[in-house]
């Protein structure tokens, strides 16, 4: 048994660490302005996702062999990196058209009128549902094929050490996501306050990390 916790323990830990798991929600976090409770919810919410299938496929594994799992990672290995790079695109345009916008009413308008459009901008959002499910089913479709393959070993200890380790990985996940998030937001925010271009730019650039994170989680199996 104490095989099995430390073996979901060190899975876990390293899993979490795995850049497309966490990078665009920090970058999502600054530019939707998101308050540090909202990403955290948000990030629960996408963790939960995340490890639930895992969960699944984990538990079905016992029972239908390794097909089960199969099927899940080639569904995931397109699925997952097309709803990334297609909002990455998203947010490209919206940067662009933003970008356009913003210079036209700067012309336009005097400093006050400016000022006050600034202002609005920085109020924070609300997150967007449909932005908030399309990161999470991109992640319930991208289960850790590592501790799937290890739900076999803790079935040798029955119905105990599958829960323990389900446990432990959906913890140990969701908690890690919580603390990269939140680290990468703080990076990021400090970033952009020394860098002014940073600012100007960042549906943009948040745009063009969303489409690499995709191509990376296309190309690159962890």
């Amino acid at each position: 048994m104490i095989q099995i916790i430390l073996g979901g323990l060190l899975l876990s830990i390293i899993h979490v660490f795995i850049p497309n798991h966490w990078i665009p929600l920090a970058v999502l976090s600054k530019v939707e302005k998101w308050s540090r409770f909202e990403t955290a919810r948000i990030t629960v919410i996408a963790g939960l996702s995340y490890t639930l299938s895992t969960t699944i496929v984990g538990l079905f594994i016992g029972l239908l062999g390794y097909k089960l799992n199969a099927v899940i990672n080639i569904i995931g290995s397109i699925y997952a990196p097309i709803v990334l790079i297609v909002l990455g695109l998203i947010y490209i345009n919206f940067g662009f058209r933003n970008n356009r916008t913003k210079i036209k009413k700067r012309h336009r308008r005097g400093r006050q009128k400016h000022f006050n459009v600034n202002k609005v901008e920085l109020r924070k959002k609300k997150p967007s549902l449909a932005l908030v499910m399309s990161f999470s089913s991109a992640l319930f479709f991208t289960p850790c094929t590592e501790i799937d393959v290890y739900y076999s070993n803790a079935g040798t200890f029955g119905l105990t050490g599958i829960i323990l380790l389900s446990f432990i990985y959906i913890f140990v996940t969701t908690v890690g996501m919580i603390i990269l998030v939140d680290l990468g937001a703080k990076v990021i925010r400090k970033l952009s306050e020394k860098f002014l271009f940073l600012e100007r730019h960042e549906r943009v650039i948040t745009g063009l990390i969303l489409v690499l994170m995709g191509i990376e989680s296309y190309f690159i199996k962890y």
